[in-house]
């Protein structure tokens, strides 16, 4: 089979973004605003942007994408036919990727999911064949602060990959499309490296911040808050190399505490799902590397409590 991976996109494709929460609105917003033909699918916002359009206040500049010029939908069976499906679902919402992304695909499609942790290419794969699936990593700092509101933070990059191959024309000429939009976007050889080295930054800060409930400034605002991350760093580096054959540099370790000392005192997407009552996505960003490690014969001690206590947390909102 040839894979979609030797050719590019067309020179403008058609583009849906699949769950337009903060993330999605963010760079589906961008491509919008600069012209890029994108179909937005909505849940939680879709009568407010329906009727407001978006408002992004970003440190990169803001915009606004008016009502009228947008088109948003409820339903992806009125969507038309796509040659990009971005997903940037939450993962605790990954039971859906059938009936929310079937409807969209056509012969040549291609789906690039920008959502957190390990586990969701594979999944995309398996329903919709892996000649169609890239991998992004978006590191970025963004909050929907009211109904159509979002608040762009800092950072902002885009990495990518084609999923089991090396990177090919398609997933370049995604990068360049992101590129032109004002997002600042890098293609990786290896796809699964870019996943654990996001983890480095995920599992510590997402977790801790939840199970303890606190901003990124007072987890690293004593000693024993930043040796704490540090050693669970320390854990995602010995199971990414364990169980995946990823040799992530210790040098992350100190690039990404300094990283997270300029955010301030930063929420979280766990922090702000665990205080608003909504389920984490504790098994792709916790779960799942966990379960690796153990198949590995990786000892990751720390990670096994963290995830335990959110499990516990989860299970306390939900009244299980």
């Amino acid at each position: 089979m040839r894979s979609d991976a030797d050719s590019p996109l067309p020179q403008r494709p058609v583009i849906a973004v699949v769950g337009a929460g903060a993330v999605g609105a963010y760079y589906g917003g961008r491509l919008a605003h600069h012209g890029h033909d994108a179909h937005f699918l909505l849940r939680t916002d879709f009568d407010a942007v329906r009727k407001y359009g978006w408002t992004v206040r970003s440190c990169h500049g803001d915009f606004k994408l008016p009502a009228d010029s947008l088109r948003v939908y409820d339903d992806p069976a009125k969507m038309p036919r796509t040659d990009l499906v971005l997903v940037t679902l939450k993962t605790t919402a990954n039971d859906q990727f059938e009936p929310l992304i079937t409807p969209l695909i056509k012969d040549n499609t291609s789906i690039l999911t920008l959502q957190n942790g390990l586990g969701n290419e594979e999944r995309l794969a398996e329903l919709f064949g892996g000649h169609r699936v890239m991998g992004g990593m978006a590191f970025v700092c963004i909050n929907r602060v009211e109904p159509a509101v979002i608040h762009h933070i800092a950072e902002g990059l885009v990495t990518m990959g084609e999923f089991a191959r090396p990177p090919g024309p398609r997933v370049k000429s995604v990068a360049a499309m992101f590129e032109t939009a004002g997002v600042p976007a890098r293609v990786v050889d290896d796809l699964a490296l870019g996943r654990w080295e996001k983890l480095i930054w995920n599992i510590p800060f997402n977790g801790l911040s939840a199970v303890l409930d606190q901003t990124t400034d007072l987890l690293l605002g004593s000693p024993p808050g930043d040796e704490l991350v540090r050693a669970i760093m320390e854990e995602v580096i010995a199971a990414a190399r364990g169980a995946a054959g990823v040799d992530l540099p210790r040098s992350l370790i100190e690039s990404r505490i300094e990283l997270t000392r300029g955010m301030g005192p930063y929420k979280t997407s766990s922090h702000l799902d665990m205080q608003a009552g909504r389920p984490m996505e504790i098994e792709a960003i916790f779960g799942y590397p966990l379960r690796r490690a153990q198949q590995g014969g990786v000892k990751t001690p720390l990670l096994w409590a963290l995830y335990r206590l959110l499990k516990l947390r989860d299970s306390n909102r939900s009244g299980a």
